[in-house]
């Protein structure tokens, strides 16, 4: 991952530049213990299966990612030259933690490991992301989801 000094002066002020929502209020969770929450997998990684049209910049869409999907089936379509793409080609779960995730199910630390996550191209508005988000959350809510792991890239 590049950091923003070692961008280039165009690229590192756009991104210093960006308008990011604020929000008046912060949720306050509860819910069931851990070990009895099923979790999903939403990353920021522009992931997709392969065959899939590619996620572009600045297109507000998700892909969904069955749980079942061989690494070998799943592609990364960010690409820049300010994103390092060789971790996530040596091991998926660096951006990817499905792995992970059933490691933690079968120990018991999380509840089950949901049926599809999602995946977005990380470099969009995200003042435009409102709509997505509810998009991603009824799939969620269908698939019974009620923990996410957030993996940005």
């Amino acid at each position: 991952m590049a950091r923003l000094e070692d961008l280039p002066p165009a690229t590192r002020q756009r991104l210093v530049d960006l308008d990011c929502p604020t929000y008046d209020t912060r949720p306050f969770v509860t819910g069931e213990p851990l070990a009895r929450r099923r979790v999903a997998i939403v990353t920021s990684a522009a992931l997709m299966q392969r065959g899939e049209r590619p996620l572009m910049a600045g297109e507000n869409t998700f892909r969904e990612l069955p749980a079942g999907l061989p690494a070998a089936g799943m592609v990364m379509s960010h690409i820049s030259v300010n994103y390092d793409r060789t971790g996530f080609q040596r091991d998926p779960d660096v951006v990817f933690p499905l792995e992970r995730l059933r490691e933690l199910a079968a120990d018991g630390t999380i509840g089950s490991v949901a049926d599809t996550h999602y995946s977005v191209m990380g470099a969009n508005d995200p003042k435009a992301w409102d709509e997505l988000a509810d998009r991603m959350v009824a799939r969620l809510r269908q698939d019974r989801v009620d923990a996410v792991v957030l993996s940005p890239v």
